[in-house]
């Protein structure tokens, strides 16, 4: 049985484009037709090439932005039954968290960025809202998937209210105004903290994996160190190299757990008894005090580390390049773009660069690649890329 502060598919908000009564396929109720709707999307399916830690990763067992999403999902639906929230909404947003990232994650976006200074600026978030709600248009009737209020609502601010949108968040929000200065429902909360969640642990286990992090030099971190030396107690028949898995696995419950008890500590606190009251109340999902500080220092300790080791710096500038490069050479020969993309190029700024950035965004690292080597030429990259 739902707890009352869940979010209803039967009081939601609506769509933006009213559908036709027979168009409704299925014993589906509106988020779980929102949920089909990503994962059958196109958007979604592009993920699977796009960078989570290392670009355009060689090795099968790395994580990218598909499996990473796909995770945050398993997360925050253990989250969300464990506190009584609607699972199908809290499922559609972890899924489509991150599908606003251009290729080569942080370097694509911050190539983007750069490009359309003096323009807007790119912001990946916003670049979300573009893509379900304009770009990636698979039906007839209507642009965009026509995703319902919340989900909408729950992908433009799982991270908190926004005071000052970028233009794509602007334009999504002008056209379906989404409440940017409220907190979210529950469930888009759920959402960002088990994307925190996903990644602070699964990138650990990537980075010894690739040899960049070492078990000893995780032991700097007094969350994780507890954790292996709990996990080696428990396992003592087990060698160590064989447990890495288990620490992984053992720091997610624990972070989990402690969502869910805090949780349901602030629900109480706060005196929440409807969905609507969630957003008055301010942050509800969180981690606990202890736990915050403790994600804290492994953030810290991931960033000097792992996402800033030299390594990843270089492959990063080489992404950089490569999505600089093609923005530089569409927007001065736009017909080196594919036909559709270069006969719909708008005329004026800031609206020609936005829609080569459109298309940027869209692509894959493999595909950007690939969109380099045709259009420029070879590309100088790291050894590993």
């Amino acid at each position: 049985m739902p707890a009352r502060w869940a979010s209803d598919p039967d009081h939601s908000r609506g769509r933006l484009h009213a559908e036709r009564t027979g168009s409704v396929r299925g014993p589906r109720d509106a988020f779980q037709r929102d949920r089909d709707r990503i994962i059958h999307s196109i958007s979604f399916r592009r993920l699977r090439h796009k960078t989570q830690v290392f670009l355009a990763p060689d090795g099968d067992h790395f994580r990218v932005r598909l499996t990473h999403s796909l995770e945050v999902a398993q997360i925050g639906r253990t989250i969300a039954r464990a506190l009584g929230l609607n699972e199908d909404l809290t499922e559609a947003l972890c899924l489509a968290h991150d599908i606003g990232h251009p290729p080569f994650g942080h370097a694509g976006e911050d190539a983007l960025q750069a490009a359309l200074a003096g323009r807007g600026g790119f912001d990946h978030n916003g670049n979300t809202l573009r893509a379900l709600m304009t770009i990636d248009s698979p039906y007839p009737r209507w642009p965009g998937l026509n995703l319902t209020w919340e989900t909408l609502e729950g992908l433009a601010k799982h991270n908190g209210p926004i005071a000052a949108p970028g233009w794509a968040l602007a334009e999504a929000d002008a056209a379906f105004p989404l409440d940017l200065g409220r907190w979210p429902s529950l469930e888009a909360q759920v959402a960002a903290i088990a994307d925190d969640i996903a990644y602070d642990n699964h990138d650990i286990d990537d980075g010894l994996r690739a040899g960049l992090l070492t078990v000893d030099q995780m032991m700097a971190v007094g969350f994780v160190a507890r954790g292996w030396h709990q996990t080696c107690s428990d396992n003592d028949d087990i060698r160590p190299e064989r447990l890495v898995g288990e620490l992984i696995r053992a720091q997610i419950g624990a972070m989990v757990n402690d969502v869910i008890a805090e949780t349901w500590r602030r629900l109480a606190e706060a005196r929440i008894e409807t969905a609507e009251d969630v957003r008055a109340a301010g942050q509800l999902v969180g981690f606990s005090d202890g736990m915050r500080e403790d994600e804290r220092e492994l953030k810290r300790f991931m960033y000097a580390n792992l996402y800033h080791h030299p390594r990843q710096l270089a492959a990063a500038e080489a992404a950089h390049g490569v999505v600089a490069g093609l923005f530089a050479a569409y927007h001065a020969d736009p017909g080196l773009m594919p036909g559709e993309w270069s006969r719909r190029l708008p005329a004026g700024e800031p609206g020609r660069s936005r829609h080569i950035a459109d298309f940027i965004a869209g692509m894959t690292d493999r595909y950007a690649v690939t969109r380099y080597c045709e259009a420029i030429g070879p590309v100088d990259l790291p050894e590993g890329f």
